[in-house]
């Protein structure tokens, strides 16, 4: 397998965190705290490929893309 590199939103919650890779729909992971999150959201990242590959669907290149912006005045 190639390397890809994709984006992950990470939002934290009243319980813990969550997140998601908006080019892998359906992979998403819950945890405790940033740390916990971060790696269940590889191994589910490792899951969610291994699967697809297997099944024989096309893996999605990634094109997703974020920025922070910063509004003032508000």
């Amino acid at each position: 397998m190639s390397t890809r590199k994709y984006l992950v939103i990470y939002e934290k919650s009243k319980d813990g965190y969550s997140a998601y890779v908006p080019d892998l729909p359906g992979c998403t992971s819950a945890g405790a705290d940033r740390q916990e999150i971060e790696m269940n959201i590889i191994e589910a990242m490792t899951l969610h490929l291994e699967v697809m590959a297997d099944e024989g669907l096309v893996i999605p290149e990634p094109s997703s893309d974020s920025q922070m912006l910063v509004i003032t005045g508000t």
